[in-house]
This record gives structure tokens, sequence and C-alpha cells, in this order.
């Protein structure tokens, strides 16, 4: 008996869809537990059911170890590629180089955001802290050079 394809679309049923997340988070856990064993691998995977809740699987050290060591990756990338213009440039609410004012689109609510939309702000928000402090510094320089 073979396998049949599944229509990728949204589950109606929810005890279908809570039984069906069920299955291929474990399904997925157990993949990536495969794939850290044969390729000698760190890896953190963070999955969030329907109702938010988070499921995470780590592989060796503990998952804080892990993404302390990927933000640290990422800190050390910003800080050889230089400006934080690029993180900025490809976000979903830029703001405009003219003013320090950060944008959510008109009639959106800070609480309806979705999660990666709040992520991503609070990005851009550290980067322009960064920037702005960045510019108070190289400014208080110059005032002591004066």
């Amino acid at each position: 008996m073979g396998r049949r394809k599944v229509e990728l679309k949204r589950i109606e049923d929810k005890s279908s869809r809570q039984v069906t997340f069920s299955k291929r988070r474990s399904g997925l856990f157990k993949k990536a537990h495969q794939l850290a064993v044969l390729c000698n691998l760190e890896l953190v995977l963070i999955v969030f059911s329907g109702n938010g809740r988070p499921y995470e699987f780590s592989s060796g050290n503990s998952s804080s170890k892990i993404l302390e060591r990927y933000l640290a990756h990422l800190e050390s990338e910003k800080i050889v590629g230089g400006d934080d213009h690029i993180a900025e440039e490809h976000h979903p609410y830029p703001c405009d180089r003219d003013d320090q004012f950060l944008r959510v689109p008109e009639g959106q609510e800070i609480e309806d955001m979705r999660l990666t939309d709040l992520i991503q702000l609070e990005q851009l928000l550290d980067a322009k802290l960064r920037h702005i402090k960045r510019n108070t510094e190289v400014s208080s320089l110059c005032l002591a050079k004066i």
C-alpha cells in the first residue's frame, strides 16, 4: 500500500489539525535528530503551535547556548559587514532616512501583528538604537576635540 499525495491546504477540523501537527512535529524532530547525528551538527529547532505554544528540539548543547552562539555570529557579521542599513532595507516597517520615527502601517495595531513582524520590528529598533548611540559617541568625540 503506497502513500497518497496530500493536498497542502489548512486543515479545517481543529482536532485533526492538532493530531497532524503532533505527528508531523515529532517526525520533524526525528529528522532533525538524524541530521545532527549523521552530520555531527549542533542544531536547534523551534516550532510554535497554532495557539502559540513553543516546542523545541536541541542536539547536544542547550538551546540557549546554541542560540547565543548564533546571535554572536550575527553580531560579528554586522560588525564585519558594516552598516546597519542592510538590516533595515528589507524590513516591512522601514523608517525614513530624514527622521528617526518608526511607522507601523496605518490601521494596524501592534497587538494584531504577527510574531515574526514584531521580532523584525524589535530588530529594527535595536539597529536604530545602535545607530543613535554610535552617532552620539562620534558627536561626543568631536566635541571633545574642540
